[in-house]
């Protein structure tokens, strides 16, 4: 039997993500009830970020190993070159490693450089695994086409070194592309979106629409000025929040909040919660700072939004908490969309506002009356080569889908970004939504 000091590194590194797991089910089941929320957050996020790094270890083997052992064997190791490349790489990964740590301990009002730094190394370490991968069962593919009979020589060599040549290249430009892309003030998407039963008298109400801004490690007080700002430029009738605000608790983020006040819709500022709100285990404390800026969290509730122009003309505005409260064991709170359409008549249109696509699916399975969903969630996949997975396990991935005669589904990618500061394949967005009556 093969001991564990006997075993590669990579399976090493396997045993250790596979055990930081299953202490994260241990404390889940057994722990829930006998610590505090704010020490549960804490070992949980811990846990998450030791299982992370536990994980990319495997893919950080695979990257020394193709960018710098590979060299050393050759003529390039005995290059004045070869010691800083060695030096690059290391700093690479260890910034790579650190980025999770960042969002435990540096956070404020406005990002660090450490942070940004150490979030970049993340979103190239990802595309770098990714080109690796790619070439790597290229080459794997080719070899075996060309048949096994062929003598390796040195054009097999060449094209060995070749491959992590390549793929740090191609990396190196999509991360500038996609830090620049992400750069950029987020695009205004106008959208009309016919609703079954919405008052002729709220005809192009104009609700504007906001998910996924991460205030964290990388999202601070300047970037949420801006969008403050260019929402307060389309002078929506309502603004909505659909989730994922913020990563990290209120009080450690606070002053990174007050652009949030300038808001002053004439109908109102909504907010529901996302699966980032609760891994903060601060969502009441969330709550009440919201609510002192003037913006009210639909907490599995709703709200009429009466006409301007006559009080008997309204429609239903509905929210539901976001489904990871259920994963999670959040006490008093998970997606109840009975508890949060309650009062919400049949006679009159029904918007709901619902973080996760999924839950989108849910509730048109439980109520497929309701006209409207808002979510967000998705980021549109966010970056290059992430995008693929996030297509796929969600069912509704970004933008307007239509579901059955009278109903609509509108996915924002995003006003923002999570943790990396890039985006590939996707753009930020701010949505102004025109709501028409039929």
């Amino acid at each position: 039997m093969i001991s564990f000091k006997q075993l590669p590194l990579e399976a090493k590194a396997a045993v250790a993500a596979g055990v930081v797991f299953f202490s994260m089910m241990i404390s889940r089941s057994y722990l829930a009830e006998k610590l505090d929320l704010r020490m549960r957050h804490w070992l949980l996020r811990l846990q998450m970020t030791l299982f992370a790094n536990a994980l990319m270890v495997i893919g950080s083997l695979h990257v020394w190993r193709s960018t710098v052992t590979t060299f050393s064997r050759s003529s390039a190791a005995s290059s004045f070159c070869f010691l800083p490349w060695k030096i690059a790489v290391f700093m690479f990964l260890a910034l790579a490693h650190s980025s999770f740590f960042t969002l435990l301990f540096l956070v404020a009002e406005e990002p660090y450089f450490f942070s940004l730094a150490a979030y970049t190394c993340l979103g190239a370490y990802i595309i770098l695994i990714f080109f690796l991968f790619t070439l790597g069962s290229v080459e794997q593919a080719y070899k075996f086409l060309a048949g096994r009979g062929a003598k390796a020589g040195t054009g097999s060599k060449n094209r060995t070194a070749m491959k992590p040549v390549l793929a740090v290249v191609l990396t190196l430009v999509l991360t500038v592309v996609g830090l620049l892309n992400a750069s950029q003030p987020p695009t205004v998407t106008s959208v009309e979106i016919p609703v079954h039963k919405l008052p002729s008298t709220m005809d192009n109400l104009k609700v504007v629409l906001l998910s996924d801004i991460h205030l964290g490690p990388t999202v601070g007080k300047t970037k949420l000025a801006m969008i403050v700002r260019m929402v307060k430029a389309l002078k929506p009738d309502i603004t909505v929040i659909v989730g994922d605000l913020t990563d990290s608790e209120a009080e450690i983020i606070r002053p990174a909040v007050q652009p949030l006040g300038e808001l002053n819709s004439p109908l109102g500022t909504y907010f529901v919660t996302g699966n980032h709100e609760y891994y903060t285990s601060d969502v009441s404390n969330w709550f009440e700072l919201l609510k002192s800026f003037n913006i009210r969290p639909l907490h599995n509730e709703n709200v009429k939004i009466v006409s301007p122009e006559s009080p008997a003309d309204w429609f239903c505005l509905a929210g539901v908490d976001d489904i990871e409260a259920d994963v999670l064991r959040y006490s008093g709170h998970g997606m109840d969309l009975k508890k949060a359409l309650q009062g919400c008549s049949s006679e009159h249109a029904t918007v709901l506002l619902a973080h996760q696509p999924i839950a989108a699916k849910w509730a048109l399975q439980e109520r497929p009356d309701i006209n409207l969903i808002l979510s967000g969630h998705t980021h549109g996949g966010q970056m290059f080569p992430l995008n693929a997975g996030a297509y796929f396990l969600n069912p509704f991935f970004v933008g307007l889908y239509k579901v059955g005669q009278n109903t609509f589904v509108y996915v924002s990618p995003g006003t923002m970004y999570f943790g990396i500061p890039m985006r590939l394949g996707s753009r930020a967005e701010i949505t102004e939504i025109i709501l028409r009556a039929p």
